[in-house]
């Protein structure tokens, strides 16, 4: 089966299991997973497409207007995967969707009049890469590295927070994605605030780049460290903290684990390191896709990890963070945000070598 075929069987089975006749889709994350990563957006802050699919027993219809149409077809060729085009004028109100479901039991992806929500069970789908996503996931790891990389490495002192994001944002656009999360935080900013977004603060010694990437729907996920003369003894040390936190965090990450079990894992970690409350202060990460974190890992989660999914740990310690992107893998975890250039410092877990990014040193 193709990619499309396989995530078409599995909105058939959730039809079948809640015994539905149709499936409404209208979040973007949800339509670039059954479109296989197309396109079908205008404005990337927004959260629904700029189309609608519904997907019955017999039919699929994507259902837009005069001003998406052709570019769904000619260049996201959306017509060549069967999708059946409803097209409306842009000034008319289209009640196409209206009309399709009526007397239908349908489904949908968020609140829809006489629709039943079924959100989390597609956010579970989505989470269960194909082969395919798994393929595109290295490739966006590997373009999200090279920008991060690229800025880190070009940094100068006195440069503001918002240059450098900028250029962030340059350098992912320049390579076909988009820095859906760009922040660049400097000196203390680091560390007085877990989301410090850019401002006009110059650089003086000490910056972080965190930066969400997104192509194809899928997002990825890394953050690195940039340090103008030697680092401090004791940010060295909380650095090595959270790298061996990273490192046992996804080395646990198997097939068949629970996300209630990570949870217990991660809060224990922490307590081995001098630093028992120290979660409290940020989440830690969990399972990523087509959203930045599809699933938190909380106390009690129910989600089990499969192979082939996607998870971004970010364990934290005041003014530094671990952060990287791997896929699950059958017998071993593969990290998708790293490349030879970057200096890592290796971390063992049991009979495994995790590279772990240093703080580079400029």
């Amino acid at each position: 089966m193709t990619e499309f075929d396989q995530k078409q069987a599995r909105i058939q089975a959730l039809l079948d299991e809640h015994q539905l006749d149709a499936l409404l889709l209208r979040r973007l994350d949800n339509i670039t997973w059954a479109t296989c990563g197309a396109r079908l957006y205008v404005n990337i802050a927004s959260s629904e497409a700029a189309a609608v699919l519904l997907i019955t027993r017999t039919q699929r219809y994507l259902i837009t207007n005069n001003l998406e149409a052709a570019r769904f077809k000619q260049e996201e060729h959306l017509d060549a995967q069967g999708w059946e085009f409803r097209v409306a004028a842009w000034y008319e109100h289209s009640h196409e969707v209206a009309r399709l479901t009526r007397g239908l039991g349908l489904g949908a992806d968020g609140t829809f009049p006489g629709a039943l929500d079924l959100s989390r069970e597609l956010a579970q789908m989505r989470v269960k890469l194909t082969p395919e996503e798994g393929a595109r996931f290295r490739v966006l790891g590997r373009l999200c590295l090279e920008a991060i990389e690229v800025v880190a490495r070009s940094l100068e002192p006195r440069r503001t927070e918002q240059a450098i994001s900028a250029r962030l944002g340059y350098e992912v656009e320049l390579r076909g994605a988009q820095a859906i999360t760009n922040i660049v935080a400097t000196d203390w900013r680091v560390g007085a605030f877990r989301h410090a977004l850019p401002t006009d603060k110059p650089l003086e010694r000490y910056a972080m780049l965190v930066l969400n990437g997104r192509r194809w729907g899928l997002v990825c996920t890394v953050t690195r460290f940039v340090h103008f003369g030697q680092v401090p003894d004791d940010l060295r040390q909380r650095h090595a903290i959270t790298s061996r936190l990273f490192a046992e965090f996804m080395c646990a990450t198997r097939p068949g684990k629970s996300f209630a079990e990570l949870f217990e894992l991660i809060t224990a970690e922490y307590g081995r390191t001098g630093f028992p409350d120290e979660w409290r202060k940020h989440h830690q990460g969990g399972s990523v896709g087509y959203e930045p974190r599809e699933f938190f890992v909380v106390p009690n989660g129910s989600e089990i990890i499969t192979a082939g999914q996607a998870f971004a740990w970010n364990p934290s310690l005041g003014d530094i963070r671990s952060v990287d992107t791997f896929l699950v893998g059958e017998t071993q975890n593969e990290i998708i945000t790293t490349n030879e250039t970057w200096p890592t410092l290796p971390i063992a877990v049991g009979d495994q070598v995790v590279p772990r990014p240093v703080i580079l040193e400029l």
